[in-house]
């Protein structure tokens, strides 16, 4: 067997990070090999995620841990997530990031010295599917809003597949408020919904004369997105710089 790649998940006591921490037990090429959070400093990693034992102890933050780790995962907070990506620079290590609120143009503006780095609004294949092909729909009907569903505990909104999509439509979306709800993004309209029993779900309406045409994507399960994050943990070395959308590794 090649050698295991030693895989550190930020944020492991979140929902996302024990579902990656969860993933991570079932590959043979990926072995986790630290873990950060804040509120269960000190704890098993396995057993916070529900799985078994693994003897890898969570530390309070990413400095402590950074060289544990040749990939970090990142699922945080919009507040400290920037913070993070320069500590994983800082130390040479490549990194995913799944955490909401980073804008494309910050992304491509990051300054990586050929360090990896993979930022993802969305990691279910059939949301970056969904976001294709309306890309191409839009090029045929110019009228479109967007409605994204999520959990109530989401802290963003709207959502960064929302805010993806509008780009990829041609929405500006720089100079609107941040946390806006039925925002106006260069007359692309998007309107969050936050409800308990949602996970993630969006859809675009496209109107036309004497016709609607709707394509959506919905996440009934955070077991969703991991093929989408062992996909982009794999892939992320293999960059030279900073890359927003799991399309760019998908050769879509």
């Amino acid at each position: 067997m090649s050698r295991q790649l030693k895989i550190g998940v930020n944020g492991a006591g979140g929902k996302m990070g024990k579902e990656v921490i969860k993933a991570l037990a079932l590959e043979e090429d990926l072995v986790l090999s630290a873990a950060c959070d804040p509120s269960f400093e000190k704890e098993d990693v396995g057993l916070l995620a529900g799985i078994k034992p693994n003897g890898v102890i969570i530390d309070k933050t990413m400095p402590e841990a950074v060289n544990k780790a040749d990939i970090w995962v990142d699922f945080t907070r919009p507040d400290v997530v920037k913070e993070n990506i320069a500590v994983a620079l800082s130390a040479g290590k490549n990194i995913v990031v799944g955490t909401s609120g980073l804008s494309e143009s910050y992304v491509t503006s990051l300054v990586t010295n050929g360090i990896g780095v993979l930022v993802v609004p969305n990691f279910a294949l059939g949301a970056v599917l969904m976001m294709q092909f309306a890309k191409t729909a839009y090029r045929f009907f110019p009228h479109a809003e967007i409605i994204e569903l999520h959990h109530d505990q989401k802290v963003d909104a709207p959502s960064g597949t929302a805010v993806k999509t509008a780009e990829l439509l041609g929405a500006d979306t720089k100079a609107t408020n941040e946390g806006a709800r039925g925002g106006n993004y260069s007359g692309i309209h998007i309107h969050s919904v936050r409800l308990p029993g949602l996970v993630a779900h969006q859809e675009i309406i496209f109107g036309g004369p004497g016709q609607l045409l709707t394509i959506r994507h919905d996440s009934l399960d955070r077991a969703s997105f991991m093929p989408g994050v062992m996909l982009a943990i794999r892939e992320v070395s293999k960059l030279s710089g900073p890359v927003y959308g799991l399309e760019h590794v998908l050769g879509l």
